[in-house]
């Protein structure tokens, strides 16, 4: 009932109260550390019944649900899923479904048993104007696309990494959780990028048929805080992402799409702009857009027959898991940001600390601009290796050797 799941409970919440869902029941394994929650939701009240383990929940109430809502962390995503589609429920699954390519296969083969395609909750693209400018992308408006860059930068502060025991970590228990801020902070934009530049319909997302990446730490943690991507597409696109929880300040987001006649930038939130060639400049501002109930709505849809699929299912989410995988396998490291580059910034407002990278832009800039790797330009590294989807083999040998080789915690 904590985290990101407390939002789905203020989002169910809502719906309920316009006659759109009924929550019958919930799980947490700490339910009595959650008293207060459950009176604001007025759990009681509605008849919500409050279990501590997930297995007896679906096996007492498993006749009297529509679907299931996963928001629990990465590791225990895929066997929750299991458990609910053995009894043909399909599940609102939160993003990442999984970061380990094998497994996500698993929970394809899975979510068959259900009655109904599974959603994997990467929030932002149902949103309208998205999916107006890929109509227009798809119907060739702004020419051929050319490449694709996405640039986030949200600051975490030194505590976000001990709120759990599996935040910035690569493994659990030998198996890969790889949270991080491509794999799971910024995934919902990762995904995005991947979306503008499907091809084949509008929900369709690319395929990596090359990836180069430089994979970083600031922080004391297993994983990586800071990522360097290049992937090349099976239909020839460039894409490079630059993304780092090792900064301070505001948090910025940008994605953007290269094309032969015109630019998009899009940023989730705030206004969108087509830059063309000829100097027009198109640019709107979205109107207030609610992730987690659009989505609920949207998937609602799809389990009444109104709409033929959910937004993102488990196998369109292959390319994002994939990707992730493959910027592991070609890092092969996780290097140290060199020390005389970090410094602590203690915001004082909030109480807390933060590690910020100097150059930390600028890196992203030259990257996603110029192609110019922080690895080659100070950052005391050697540069990562192509990696193609035939290496996925390498992806667990890879993590444990990441793992092993982690800084003393």
């Amino acid at each position: 009932m904590g985290g990101f799941a407390g939002s789905h409970h203020h989002a169910i919440a809502r719906l309920e109260e316009r006659g759109h869902a009924r929550l019958v029941c919930t799980c947490d394994p700490r339910e009595a550390a959650f008293g207060v929650e459950q009176q604001t939701w007025r759990l009681p009240a509605r008849g919500v019944r409050v279990f501590r383990d997930y297995r007896a929940m679906l096996d007492t109430c498993h006749r009297e649900l529509d679907l299931v809502v996963v928001p629990t962390p990465i590791q225990l995503h895929a066997e929750m899923h299991a458990a609910a589609t053995a009894l043909g429920l399909p599940t609102y699954l939160e993003k990442p479904p999984t970061l380990d390519y094998a497994e996500l296969e698993q929970m394809i083969r899975h979510d068959a048993r259900a009655a109904k395609s599974s959603l994997v909750g990467f929030n932002f693209i149902i949103e309208k104007p998205r999916l107006a400018l890929k109509e227009r992308l798809l119907a060739g408006e702004f020419g051929a696309v050319r490449g694709a860059t996405l640039s986030a930068l949200w600051p975490r502060p030194t505590s976000y990494f001990a709120r759990n025991n599996w935040a910035g970590r690569l493994l659990i228990d030998d198996r890969a959780v790889l949270d991080s801020c491509m794999g799971n902070a910024m995934a919902h934009f990762v995904h995005n990028l991947l979306f503008w530049v499907g091809t084949k319909e509008l929900f369709s997302w690319a395929q990596p048929a090359a990836v180069r990446a430089e994979l970083y730490r600031a922080h004391a943690i297993e994983g990586a805080d800071t990522f360097f991507v290049e992937a090349d597409t099976t239909a020839g696109v460039t894409m490079r992402f630059a993304l780092t929880h090792a900064c301070s300040g505001p948090s910025t987001h940008l994605e953007m799409v290269l094309c032969d006649k015109a630019v998009i930038r899009y940023a989730v939130g705030h206004a969108t702009e087509v830059r063309w060639s000829d100097g027009r400049v198109e640019k709107s501002v979205p109107a207030p857009f609610d992730g987690l109930v659009e989505n609920h709505l949207d998937y609602q849809r799809y389990l009444c027959g109104a709409s033929p699929r959910p937004a993102t299912t488990l196998a369109d989410s292959r390319p994002f898991v994939v990707l992730n995988d493959l910027a592991h396998i070609s890092s092969r490291t996780i290097a140290p940001v060199p020390p005389a580059l970090v410094r602590s910034v203690r915001d004082e407002k909030e109480q807390k600390e933060y590690l910020d990278v100097a150059g930390m832009v600028a890196a992203h800039e030259n990257f996603l601009v110029k192609g110019l790797w922080p690895g080659a330009r100070g950052w005391e590294r050697a540069a990562g290796e192509v990696a193609t989807p035939t290496e996925l083999t390498r992806f667990h040998d890879t993590v444990r050797a990441m793992a092993a080789a982690r800084p003393r915690l």
